[in-house]
């Protein structure tokens, strides 16, 4: 664990990773900058240790890119608000608010200067049995034009059942909208490979129907009978970039399983809705950590969130905070391994 200064500036290069390291040998480290989970190690029952997300040796790797046409968002927390809201505008208790555009006409993850460009304040570690880490951000009032000053908190936890835990908490000053998400590429065969032969289930019998921009239509559809029913087992798709709708909070959400690494991974979340992504690409000229080039099938997204722009569609679920309320999240990446 690093004991280096925990208000760091977004430009600095030299932020400290901390490390969590589980009973089995699990390993998972995590950076101030975007409250940003860079590596995630997991041990195989035939003694090997997988890396199973896309990362960056530095922070100034994640910076980088930021600046590449279609931000791939490595590892990042995502807020004020996952996922995109048509032409960046909602009606709130009777005002109208436009938010800063980053996405053609849309925001798109919380705008230009969003959370995953944030340094997080560290506000403590935790070793032994379930190690954690806790960061906190406060957003001002008006920052990127989202009412009242929003302060969250997220506690990574490394169980020692090898699960990647995260809660989150928020409160506001103001009645606000919010829809926070993890934005984590996984490759159950370590970051260097693809995810094309991987096996991906979502346990959904429904999916938002969406424009070619990806804002939702309001209709929600069957997935029976579609390209989007995965509630069976199917190769990790080459594009997929749509939100599921998942129900029962106790149940497994979705399930990666690699039969080359016999890992499997267990989605479980709160959240009403799972948006799944294959991505990753960073092009020739920006290389992942330990000199990786990551290209459009590195790895496969599991986004626990409530539905994109949900604040414009009433039968959505509500994704507005009011003040005095608190905001609670919490998902769950459980792995396991069998020997091969």
């Amino acid at each position: 664990m690093s004991t280096s200064e925990n208000n760091l500036s977004t430009l600095d290069y030299d932020a400290p990773f901390y490390e969590l390291t589980n009973g089995n040998g699990a390993v998972a480290k995590v950076i101030p900058f975007g409250a940003t989970v860079t590596s995630l190690k997991i041990p195989t029952k035939n003694g090997d240790l997988i890396d199973v997300v896309l990362g960056f040796d530095s922070v100034e790797g994640y910076e980088k890119s930021f600046q590449l046409d279609g931000s791939p968002y490595i590892g990042t927390t995502v807020g004020r608000y996952a996922g995109r809201i048509n032409e960046g505008k909602f009606e709130l208790n009777g005002k109208t608010y436009q938010l800063a555009i980053n996405n053609g006409p849309n925001s798109f993850h919380g705008g230009i200067n969003n959370f995953s460009k944030k340094t997080w304040k560290v506000e403590a570690v935790t070793t032994g049995k379930n190690p954690s880490i806790t960061l906190s951000y406060s957003s001002a009032a008006n920052e990127e034009n989202y009412p009242g000053e929003l302060t969250v908190s997220l506690t990574y936890t490394l169980s020692e059942e090898n699960e990647l835990i995260l809660d989150y908490k928020a409160t506001t000053t103001e009645d606000t909208i919010i829809n926070l998400t993890h934005h984590g590429y996984f490759n159950l065969d370590g970051h260097q490979s693809d995810v094309s032969n991987q096996d991906l289930i979502v346990y959904a019998q429904k999916v938002l129907e969406t424009r070619e921009d990806c804002i939702p239509t309001g209709k929600i559809l069957e997935v029976a009978d579609t390209v989007f029913d995965y509630r069976t087992a199917k190769k990790c798709p080459a594009t997929i970039d749509n939100t599921f709708v998942v129900e029962n909070n106790e149940a497994v959400k979705a399930t990666l399983f690699s039969s080359l690494s016999n890992i499997k991974m267990d989605v479980y979340t709160d959240q009403p809705g799972v948006h799944i992504y294959v991505g990753g690409n960073c092009g020739p000229d920006l290389k992942g950590k330990e000199n990786a080039s990551y290209h459009a099938l590195s790895g496969i997204c599991f986004e626990t969130q409530n539905f994109p722009d949900a604040p414009n569609h009433p039968h959505f679920p509500s994704a507005v905070l009011k003040k005095g309320e608190v905001y609670t999240q919490k998902t769950t990446y459980k792995f396991q391994s069998k020997s091969i």
